[in-house]
């Protein structure tokens, strides 16, 4: 999945149509929609980054170590990068299943 696939996973996490092609717009326009959380539903922020799995000993560690740095953005990063993960995993899973022989299957 290209970028702009994940982008576009990671914006309906977010309750948001994105259809973007522009990486940069697109995680520019993520980060606008976290801040907004941030600053007026922190609760939903924190329950969508629960249920993506974001980790959330990295994401204290980078707005500790970037005080500087919009966090919209670095939330947006974890986000799109938990997201890769995630796509990457279930298409190693999903290959392995087709090594197993048909009377092993369910």
């Amino acid at each position: 999945m290209k970028d702009e696939g994940v982008i576009n996973e990671v914006s309906k996490e977010l309750g948001i149509s994105l259809k973007e092609k522009d990486y940069p717009f697109a995680k520019q326009v993520l980060a606008d929609k976290i801040n907004e959380l941030v600053n007026t539903q922190f609760q939903k922020l924190v329950a969508i980054l629960y249920r993506m799995d974001v980790n959330e000993t990295k994401l204290k560690q980078l707005l500790s170590d970037n005080p500087g740095t919009d966090a919209g953005l670095i939330i947006a990063d974890l986000m799109i990068e938990r997201q890769k993960e995630k796509i990457k995993s279930r298409q190693q899973f999903s290959k392995r299943d087709e090594n197993i022989s048909d009377d092993e299957k369910w």
